[in-house]
């Protein structure tokens, strides 16, 4: 098997993920879908801006933000980054089981970021911050649940890649799949840097 797969490799070009026309319209397509994601984000963020101030009678970002677990949160997606850019650098290298290892320390990572969010959010609503309690709380629901939402589903999107091609070594069919995947966990890493930025530290600073 392992010289089967290395046999697979030495067929195949330095970046098998942009070698085949199809990959390089998958690479391309997918960033004209980041420039929408981009849209979509920018106005979750331009309006919670606008709301931030509309507590109405309930908690603020003061009364609620704890710094320390959103540096934790903050931390364990970009170490989860760090390791899709290994698995990326393991598919360039041939190494189908690298590629896999890492991939799932991403998906590992990731989760443990979705748990600690639903831990903050459960704590948020124990504390009197419901999605209607003032326009604050339903722009930052909106905002930091969207988020959630896309990181669920690159979860979801990752583990169906690693189950589907757990034995099939790297081709130029699954190769432009798994890079995909991975541009689009480095956006929502990205994204999450500008609401730690915007929302948390914002709001904790005043």
């Amino acid at each position: 098997m392992a010289e089967q797969q290395a046999s697979t490799y030495e067929q195949l070009p330095p970046n098998p993920e942009t070698a085949t026309l199809d990959g390089r319209n998958k690479y391309l397509g997918f960033w004209f879908f980041l420039g929408g994601e981009t849209v979509l984000f920018g106005s979750l963020i331009g309006t919670y801006l606008g709301l931030r101030a509309g507590t109405a009678d309930g908690p603020g970002p003061a009364d609620l933000f704890h710094l320390d677990l959103v540096f934790i949160m903050t931390m364990i997606l970009l170490t989860s980054s760090l390791t899709s850019v290994m698995a990326m650098i393991n598919m360039k290298r041939g190494s189908h089981k690298k590629l896999l290892g890492w991939m799932w320390g991403t998906v590992i990572l990731g989760a443990a970021f979705l748990g600690f969010e639903i831990y903050e959010f459960y704590d948020y609503y124990q504390q009197g911050l419901g999605f209607g309690t003032s326009a604050f709380s339903s722009a930052f629901y909106a905002l930091v649940g969207t988020h959630g939402a896309h990181v669920l589903f690159g979860i979801l999107w990752i583990s169906t890649l690693l189950i589907r091609y757990r034995k099939s070594g790297i081709t130029l069919t699954n190769a432009p799949k798994f890079n995909t995947a991975v541009l689009y966990w480095h956006f929502i890493d990205v994204v999450w840097v500008f609401i730690f930025t915007v929302v948390y530290l914002l709001g904790i600073g005043g």
